[in-house]
């Protein structure tokens, strides 16, 4: 069984390996620095932004990072934005990815959410089956520009 709980600092060298172990993160993410350490003490900081990881029998197995965010379209809904949703590949297949999403409902819910989005990448096709078995609708077109 998987029990999620928010990360720890010293939990970021293996979130950024799961977030490497991957085909597009392989070329995006670098070796730990202090740079993603510093990332995750800005996150701390915010209050509405939280790195949460998946342990099954100690070890660390999945991630996914969960924002809440206030807004006034859709009503004054509040929303949950997730990003890097990863499960170690070892553990694949084992049906931590819905629990995982189970974990993210839960949190955005109890956060006063009534929605949750993301955005994932156009080559994910497994990644969409998934989603699309989690009961999401892709109803939108993201766009993306470096600064």
């Amino acid at each position: 069984m998987t029990e999620f709980r928010l990360a720890r600092r010293e939990d970021v060298p293996t979130v950024i390996a799961l977030l490497a172990d991957d085909v597009l993160g392989r070329d995006r993410e670098t070796a730990i620095s202090d740079d993603y350490l510093a990332a995750f003490d800005a996150m701390q900081a915010e209050g509405n932004n939280h790195l949460i990881v998946g342990e099954a029998e100690g070890q660390v197995v999945a991630c996914y990072q969960i924002t809440f965010i206030s807004g006034l379209s859709l009503s004054a809904a509040r929303r949950a934005q997730i990003e890097g949703v990863r499960v170690a590949t070892s553990h694949r297949g084992q049906k931590i990815g819905e629990a995982l999403i189970e974990d993210a409902e839960s949190r955005a819910r109890a956060a006063g959410c009534g929605l949750m989005q993301f955005t994932t990448n156009k080559s994910r096709d497994k990644a969409h089956r998934f989603y699309d078995r989690m009961g999401f609708t892709p109803s939108h077109i993201g766009y993306k520009k470096p600064l």
